[in-house]
């Protein structure tokens, strides 16, 4: 049982779409993934403009989860700024160039309802 201070997968994912979205992240989307991953309950997938964007976006997702008391288990990515991946636990967030995001189409793969 989670102590009641800590977020549950849903306050997460709505902080990280807020954040996102404050700093307009294209195509947010949010999966889940409850019955389909071990590793997470929620992805959220979004899209940045420019490598720039998508490190900013990664590094405010980290510092306003690390505020609410949700340190990141593991930031992969950072460097090139193609596809950051932060490990919130609970939330996985993708953050990618859309060109990324094209290639690997993770909606696809994780979203049997997702459009073809």
């Amino acid at each position: 049982m989670k102590p009641e201070n800590v977020m549950t997968a849903e306050q997460l994912s709505e902080l990280v779409i807020d954040v996102l979205d404050d700093l307009k992240a294209r195509d947010i989307k949010v999966l889940d993934v409850r019955g389909k991953s071990s590793i997470t309950d929620i992805m959220v997938v979004a899209s940045g403009t420019s490598d720039r964007q998508v490190r900013a976006l990664a590094s405010s997702v980290i510092e306003k989860a690390r505020q609410h008391g949700v340190p990141p288990l593991g930031v992969d990515g950072q460097q090139a700024g193609e596809w950051i991946v932060v490990d919130l636990v609970d939330v996985m967030v993708h953050i990618m160039l859309p060109q990324t995001r094209d290639f690997y189409n993770l909606e696809k793969l994780w979203d049997a309802n997702a459009p073809e």
